[in-house]
């Protein structure tokens, strides 16, 4: 996406929303933005904890020779 498209956005936002509610709505979009990246942090710091949990070999199941007749 070059200038060309990014002026041509910031056009359309103007006529749809015009200038006294662009404002608000980038503060809006900011702290969306700001949530969204604030909850990621808190999963990715979580995800080291799920790592270090203890893990409980299985029990090897008994193995049977036994077949049944064809």
């Amino acid at each position: 996406m070059g200038a060309g498209g990014f002026l041509l956005i910031v056009i359309a936002a103007l006529l749809l929303f015009g200038p006294n509610k662009l404002p608000e709505l980038g503060r809006a979009v900011g702290r969306t933005f700001r949530e969204f990246k604030e909850a990621t942090r808190d999963i990715i710091e979580d995800e080291p904890e799920a790592k270090q949990a203890t893990v409980v070999p299985r029990s090897e199941s008994p193995k049977t020779e036994e077949r049944l007749p064809e």
